[in-house]
């Protein structure tokens, strides 16, 4: 099970989450623009249901956000990463619930077709799509959340590997 996330110096908790490191044959990463905000860019991430371990969060996540399941599992972060909301941010997204987010990050190999991703999804999140080298990948991310993108760059960098044809 997931463990309790802690209350941050406002008194507000932080949501549990998972984010997908989905990686290509190429040994890119994926990444989507959000429908919301434009200029922000990420990987598929969200919450963890109640009673929902991590790792079935991340296959879940993965076919609500971009429409696929096919991928094999390559292996996750070894804790817990987490970021704060900008207070411009906190009262809005999720009714204002959270101080910010502590994810478990997974690695995939992606093994589909990039015609399999699918952004229209029942609740859409993003408007397009690209695979990135890993090298890059933080550069494009929200400000706030790029110390957790380096962290999972970090850690999950050395499945980020081309594949042999």
């Amino acid at each position: 099970m997931t463990p309790q996330p802690p209350l941050s110096a406002a008194g507000l908790p932080y949501r549990q989450g998972v984010g997908i490191m989905l990686i290509n044959a190429r040994g890119q990463v994926f990444v989507a623009r959000r429908l919301d905000s434009p200029e922000a860019w990420q990987m598929p991430q969200g919450g963890i249901d109640a009673g929902e371990d991590p790792e079935t969060a991340a296959w879940r996540e993965m076919e609500e956000e971009i429409g696929t399941r096919n991928a094999l599992l390559l292996g996750e972060t070894a804790g817990w990463l987490g970021y704060d909301l900008p207070e411009e941010l906190r009262g809005r997204l999720w009714g204002g619930r959270f101080q910010g987010q502590r994810q478990k990050w997974f690695a995939f190999r992606f093994t589909g077709q990039d015609a399999d991703i699918n952004l229209a999804t029942a609740h859409p999140e993003f408007d397009a799509w690209r695979w990135v080298d890993v090298d890059t990948l933080v550069a494009l991310i929200v400000p706030f959340k790029r110390p957790v993108y380096e962290q999972v760059v970090a850690e999950l960098a050395g499945f980020a590997v081309p594949q042999p044809a």
